[in-house]
């Protein structure tokens, strides 16, 4: 007997459409992950990057879209609620207008006409690279998220759940200066000499993984450089601007070293197939070239910004000592002044009982 439309019960067409969803989205994945290099990205752009389609050739890939969106959104409430329970002492504007940079940055990394070329010309890539590690990071440190999460926590949550983190051994290790400028600097090697860097270019789930890992590295090495969150560790000034001068020759060093690599170091690019823009090897000088200028650039801007903020904080040292050395002594006039008025009071009664003595005429 066959079976016809009505002896399908509705909890048997619940099953074939949900092994049909189950299907579809297996096929996809499959098919995502299996793809072929050039079509794992999609194919190589008819035209090459201008200055129009990278800044207007935006695509809203959900994951990061709805992280961006996710974040900003927290902030604009976190910020209104802090403001709101001490008005005395709002959030500085400036920390929102450096979260708001560093989102713009990453939204420009990840989801501009910038995306659309990272795997195509490995000079767009390093630009990408830039954005999230060296323009991105330093500036949601500036913004000084935790200190922004402790505020609007109430003191049970804090007590919790936020104090235990922030003094668990592992985040008190991985904050450790030393191992967050290893590990920094360690993203930087690894990746662009092994076999991560082609496999991700082959492979979105894996260039998702790959600034992943640049975003959370970039955000540990710039947590103590800029120091304006609460962190198990603690660096001078000088100590601080060390730290990311020494950053900075390492990325020298990377970029000398692609720079001068005599072959293509990643083979994807040499197989994208289009009719325009540099040779794989020119656009590997170039990206190194801009790793090199750029992000040195920022390191020393970095640097100066540290030591001239060092300076102030030894001028607003040198004002509160002044300042406090000012009250003593004030204090030590006051204290002279008071006790001679005594004196005088004391002296004073002695003083015309002498005189009555001798007006009297009273002698030995």
């Amino acid at each position: 007997m066959g079976i016809t439309a009505r002896s399908i019960t509705p909890k048997r067409r619940s099953r074939s459409w949900l092994a049909a969803v189950l299907g579809v989205v297996g096929a996809t994945v499959a098919t995502t992950l299996l793809a072929s290099p050039v079509l794992a990205h999609g194919p190589a752009p008819t035209e090459g990057p201008t200055l129009q389609n990278l800044l207007l050739g935006w695509t809203f890939e959900p994951l990061p879209t709805l992280g961006i969106l996710v974040a900003v959104s927290w902030w604009i409430w976190a910020v209104r609620r802090v403001n709101a329970l001490h008005p005395s002492n709002p959030v500085p504007r400036r920390r929102t207008v450096a979260f708001a940079g560093g989102m713009l940055a990453i939204a420009f990394a990840l989801l501009s006409g910038i995306d659309q070329y990272d795997t195509t010309l490995f000079s767009i890539h390093m630009v990408q690279h830039v954005l999230l590690t060296l323009v991105a990071a330093p500036l949601i440190a500036l913004s000084a998220p935790v200190t922004l999460v402790l505020r609007v926590a109430s003191p049970q949550t804090r007590k919790k759940w936020i104090l235990p983190v922030l003094h668990s051994r592992v985040l008190r290790l991985l904050a450790f200066p030393v191992v967050a400028w290893i590990l920094f600097a360690a993203a930087m090697w690894v990746s662009h000499f092994s076999p991560l860097f082609d496999a991700a270019l082959e492979n979105p789930w894996l260039h998702d993984f790959e600034h992943t890992i640049y975003l959370v590295t970039a955000l540990l090495f710039w947590w103590p450089a800029v120091a304006l969150d609460p962190a198990p560790w603690r660096m001078s000034h000088p100590a601080r601007a060390l730290y990311v001068f020494l950053q900075m020759t390492q990325n020298t060093f990377l970029s000398v070293v692609i720079l001068n690599a005599q072959t293509v170091l990643y083979p994807h690019y040499a197989t994208v197939q289009r009719s325009w823009g540099p040779t794989p090897l020119e656009d590997q000088q170039i990206a190194a070239a801009f790793m090199w200028v750029v992000g040195d650039m920022i390191f020393l801007a970095a640097s100066f910004a540290i030591l001239l903020g060092w300076s102030r904080a030894e001028t607003q040292a040198t004002e509160r000592t002044d300042r406090r050395a000012a009250q003593e002594m004030a204090e030590i006039r006051i204290r002279e002044a008071r006790l001679a008025d005594r004196l005088g009071r004391e002296a004073g009664p002695a003083e015309r009982s002498a005189d009555a003595q001798r007006g009297s005429g009273v002698s030995r």
